[in-house]
């Protein structure tokens, strides 16, 4: 009888000493769309190890991304922080099985072994002098704990994005798992996590390959099962170097702060290593129905914000509009009547990709304006300023046209036909008037969304200021 498949578990494990950026919710996209789509689990650790520099304000930030763009995890998080004495606990069983050891070299000592591995342009590396060590221990100095490394041979293992990789045990040395102050080191405390929360597979990115070999050292030592790997190559700008802020590097909430929808950044990062023929847009459904890790990119991706931006039109033209006013109330749009909002959120959601860039339109419509475009003015004579004034007079005691887009339309074709002038010029003069500016969405639609008492007012205004 064939033995039942372990459940696939992910993990991520961010280090709370900076904000969540983009490239670390891309891992954990991808874990968690193995995972989920497995049926199997995702969790969340954060290793918060280095006490010296971790952030309450990071870890928080972290947690409110994942709750920002819906990725749920499995459990409560755990934090290494609250696991020192468990790791004291494997370090004592390597100690006690010969498997690790005191090293009791000192910090000039290691300088010497270093300048002269130099001289000999040889790879820094420890000698292992304590490897073996039965005599007395130096008098003042503070042990650190290492590993035994293998002497011989090679640590391989299959890399699901780089394929076969193997180290030779001449590359590797007797790396440290306990400081001298008793404190883990990462590698040691990643692989020690890691095995004991049952995880399966570890998507990260390749910046952790170099890792991989000492955490495989470790599984071995303590006779854990060694998890699959995926090594995701870095997030590139567009000129094929590391990613900055200026670039997209941010903190994840950052992109919330900027107008972005959570389902247009996921859909973002999903392409950036992955994809699915010439496919572009994937809703969360279609992510957990098409992803597979041994898909993922072996070369570097490139961040192109046109691509989000063009991302996040979609997903804000796909957002109904009752949604999208609670989206834009967070950056100070006001409430809508139901009219209004069926006319500006339409016209609006063809000319606005973020939800700032949408607020500010939709404020540059409702607030009169208080300075007129000069270019304009200055195209306006004396005809189609008469004319606006003629316009004024007879709206003012019309009731049909101002009852919809389509109304409002029909009656100014018919009255610059009735007035033997270019509905070309009419409409940017009204729109002066209405906008104070060129460019923006319809002048009927603007007409009706503000309707007939507001829209007067500012065409009296104009007409007053000129």
């Amino acid at each position: 009888m064939k033995a039942a498949q372990k459940p696939i578990i992910t993990r991520f494990a961010p280090s709370p000493t900076g904000y969540l950026h983009i490239g670390g919710l891309r891992t954990a996209l991808f874990n968690y769309l193995y995972a989920r789509a497995n049926g199997g689990k995702f969790l969340l650790r954060i290793e918060d190890t280095d006490l010296a520099r971790n952030s309450i304000e990071a870890t928080q930030a972290i947690l409110e991304a994942f709750q920002w763009v819906g990725l749920d995890y499995d459990g409560e998080v755990v934090y290494q922080s609250q696991r020192f004495g468990l790791y004291k606990q494997y370090i004592q069983q390597l100690l006690d099985s010969k498997k690790a050891y005191y090293c009791y070299m000192s910090k000039q000592e290691l300088d010497e072994l270093r300048a002269e591995q130099e001289r000999n342009k040889q790879t820094p590396r420890y000698d292992n002098r304590y490897r073996d060590f039965s005599g007395t221990p130096p008098q003042n100095v503070a042990p650190v704990v290492r590993i035994k490394a293998p002497l011989e041979g090679a640590i391989t293992f299959d890399d699901g994005v780089k394929g076969h990789i193997s180290i030779n045990a001449k590359e590797l040395d007797d790396f440290i798992i306990a400081r001298s102050d008793g404190s883990p080191t990462y590698n040691f405390v990643v692989a020690i996590d890691d095995a004991l929360m049952g995880v399966t597979d570890v998507i990260r990115g390749d910046d952790h390959l170099s890792n991989t070999p000492k955490q495989i050292i470790v599984y071995n030592a303590l006779g854990f099962d060694i998890p699959r790997f995926f090594h995701v190559p870095m997030i590139l700008n567009p000129q094929g170097k590391k990613l900055s802020k200026r670039d997209g590097a941010m903190g994840v909430m950052d992109y919330e702060k900027m107008g972005y929808l959570s389902e247009a950044l996921l859909n973002f990062l999903v392409r950036l290593g992955w994809s699915y023929g010439d496919k572009e847009i994937f809703s969360m459904r279609e992510m957990l129905a098409l992803f597979d890790p041994n898909a993922l990119n072996s070369s570097p991706s490139a961040y192109n914000e046109d691509k989000l931006l063009w991302l996040n039109q979609h997903y804000i033209k796909q957002t109904d509009n009752a949604a999208l006013e609670v989206l834009l109330s967070a950056f100070g749009a006001p409430k809508l009547s139901e009219k209004s909002r069926q006319i500006l959120y339409p016209a609006l959601k063809e000319r606005c990709n973020t939800l700032v860039n949408f607020t500010q339109s939709l404020q540059e419509v409702l607030n009169p304006p208080t300075t007129y475009d000069e270019k304009m003015r200055a195209k306006l004579d004396s005809t189609a300023l008469q004319s606006l004034g003629a316009l004024y007079e007879t709206l003012s005691i019309q009731t049909k046209a101002w009852e919809g887009v389509a109304d409002i339309e029909s009656y100014l074709h018919d009255f610059a036909s009735q007035k033997q002038i270019k509905i070309g010029k009419l409409m940017p003069t009204l729109r002066c008037a209405l906008l104070g500016k060129s460019g923006g969405i319809g002048v009927c639609e603007v007409l009706i969304a503000l309707g007939k008492e507001q829209s007067l007012e500012r065409i009296k205004a104009f007409i007053s200021h000129i």
